[in-house]
């Protein structure tokens, strides 16, 4: 045992010097598809005893959304007792969404919510990760129910949550663990809810962002320099968890993102909805396949971007978004050809009807796995608040949980043999031909890659 403590590498003593919370697998559960997370979601709420904190990028004002914000209403009303509070990104709340028209917002309906329930208080938390959206949100995960973490990338609205006919892929896991619960509640509590710069969304007195653009600046100074506090109670040699959080492109969850991938034995498998990777991952794909090791990369496919817009619809600057993901992967696969004709690489693109992917997630051989909102690309390198759980499972105990998700994820997907069976951007559409070649012409398609 000492001796293969002497051999590990950088890589490897990075994962084994992180605390540790012992977890019982019996407390591990994998939801597989959104429709059972909605309706998973909608029952926890119901029979919550003592807490709920809902952490999302947003929750929209739509069946699903109402449904969700109903829910919460009634569990407080028939337990008045249960601390109920939510937290969304504050720029978004009071926005619509990209390229529709301008209407009221999510913060409107919260407070027509909170009028029309004046007895029933359920505060909801903008929390500003910069001065402006473009520049940072709010990306952290993970709700939590009592003692139980749910934790997926989905926001809560209509697709996420697959109300009607369409839905957007995401993972779903539930983590039941008391001291997970309790460190990542304590974070929020004193670093998200305590701070200056947040306020509250329902509430129709509140400052405009120009108002608090100190206070803003000051937080996410401070964001940079706050992790999760914990005492690890478990060691290398049992099923743990390690839950990461950060802002900026130190940060401990980037680090542990960049030490995990070369840990890899056997195998590597990502999963990112945008296919735009920070450099420094790339070089680490690269050392991977050189020293002989697989890499699997599950992207989605141009069509399953949320910002496509099919041809026979007008046409938005941000329509050309996907088709700069799909440019990218691309000339990514162009320099490793060779890799993905021995096999050592395997890129596969998910497409399912008019179904969009928001899948992130690292998995290395059946040993580690991460789950988090990260989408593995420059602006969670550098600009959102971003979190995710580190699951060790040594004794390979979630193998069939973790197999299964991966078999359900790759139905939808078709590999790619070769760099040419993507597109080119002579295929594309005219106007996305030129909005990306005069961009090109003033570089700006560098700077578009690091905000999205």
């Amino acid at each position: 045992m000492m001796l293969s403590k002497f051999k590990r590498n950088k890589h490897q003593q990075h994962l084994a010097q992180l605390p540790k919370l012992s977890q019982s697998v019996a407390d591990y559960t994998t939801l597989y598809s959104p429709a059972d997370f909605r309706k998973t979601l909608l029952e926890k709420i119901t029979t919550a005893t003592r807490r709920i904190c809902l952490v999302a990028l947003y929750l929209e004002n739509d069946d699903a959304g109402r449904a969700v914000l109903s829910a919460l209403y009634e569990a407080k009303r028939l337990r008045p007792d249960l601390d109920v509070r939510i937290l969304v990104d504050w720029h978004r709340a009071q926005r619509g969404r990209i390229g529709a028209a301008r209407g009221a917002t999510n913060a409107d309906w919260y407070c027509e919510m909170a009028d029309r329930h004046a007895d029933i208080a359920i505060p909801i938390y903008g929390v500003p990760v910069n001065t402006r959206e473009a520049l940072g949100v709010l990306h952290l995960k993970g709700s939590i129910i009592d003692d139980t973490l749910f934790y997926t990338g989905a926001s809560l609205n209509d697709v996420y949550l697959h109300q009607h006919d369409k839905y957007r892929y995401d993972r779903y896991q539930l983590i039941r663990n008391v001291s997970l619960a309790e460190t990542m509640m304590h974070w929020i509590d004193k670093n998200l809810i305590q701070a200056e710069a947040v306020h509250r969304l329902d509430q129709h007195e509140r400052p405009k962002s120009p108002e608090i653009k100190n206070e803003t600046r000051q937080f996410r100074q401070e964001l940079r320099g706050f992790d999760y506090e914990f005492v690890g109670d478990a060691n290398n040699e049992q099923l743990a968890v390690t839950p990461l959080v950060g802002l900026g492109r130190r940060s401990l969850l980037n680090k542990t993102i960049y030490h995990l991938m070369p840990c890899a034995e056997q195998k590597l498998t990502l999963c990112t909805p945008y296919f735009n990777l920070p450099a420094i991952l790339v070089r680490n794909i690269i050392w991977l396949l050189r020293r002989g090791r697989t890499v699997e990369i599950i992207v989605g496919d141009k069509t399953a971007n949320d910002f496509y817009i099919p041809q026979d619809q007008p046409f938005k600057v941000i329509g050309a978004l996907p088709y700069l993901y799909e440019i990218n992967l691309r000339r990514f696969l162009s320099r490793l050809q060779y890799f993905v004709n021995n096999g050592q690489l395997q890129v596969r693109l998910w497409k399912d009807g008019e179904n969009s992917y928001h899948l992130k997630g690292v998995w290395v051989d059946d040993e580690w796995m991460l789950i988090t909102g990260n989408n593995l690309n420059p602006r969670a390198w550098r600009l959102d608040l971003e979190n995710a759980v580190l699951i060790h499972d040594p004794l390979h105990q979630l193998t069939e949980q973790s197999a299964h998700e991966l078999d359900l994820i790759r139905q939808h997907t078709t590999i790619v043999q070769h760099f040419r069976d993507l597109e080119s951007i002579a295929d594309y559409p005219l106007k996305v031909r030129k909005l990306i070649r005069r961009l090109r012409r003033i570089r700006i398609d560098r700077l578009i890659s690091r905000i999205l």
